[in-house]
């Protein structure tokens, strides 16, 4: 019910940390899902399943080995992988650094590569390196470092 409410009765536009919830959502109606987790190759059947399933089931990517990995299991029936680069701005959990030289080439492979198979749908920032912070300026820090990292790196 929270959900319903938070997307305005839309069921549409939530982000989610495990398959169990992306399965839970799809069930209650909501077809376009992100899942905030750069895809394991262990779970890449269950994405692929949510992905024929939804209008939208949307993926990150971290790694030229993620998108080789979604570009050898495409989805049938004319669907797409969507991805969003996974981009690291100082949490450490997941994601490549917007300051890797790595990022752009990967960002561009994506794009360009093969995109009747993967779409790149944009970029991903999770600022989990504020769940430290002990006052709101902290926090308020990592978000402008994070923001300004990001939109660096897109205009890049």
């Amino acid at each position: 019910e929270g959900a319903a409410l938070a997307t305005g009765g839309t069921r549409r536009g939530i982000v989610v940390s495990t398959l169990a919830e992306a399965r839970f959502f799809a069930a209650g109606g909501f077809d376009d899902i992100l899942y905030a987790f750069p895809v394991p190759r262990w779970r890449l059947a269950e994405c692929s399943e949510l992905a024929q399933r939804l209008q939208q089931f949307q993926v990150l990517l971290d790694s030229p080995q993620g998108l080789e990995l979604l570009l050898q299991n495409p989805l049938p029936a004319g669907k797409r992988w969507l991805v969003w680069l996974k981009l690291d701005c100082g949490n450490g959990r997941a994601g490549i650094r917007p300051t890797d030289p790595e990022a752009l080439a990967l960002a561009r492979a994506i794009a360009q590569g093969s995109p009747e198979l993967v779409t790149l749908v944009g970029v991903y920032a999770h600022c989990g390196n504020t769940y430290g912070c002990r006052d709101i300026p902290a926090i308020q820090a990592i978000a402008r470092d994070t923001t300004a990292a990001v939109l660096e790196f897109v205009t890049a």
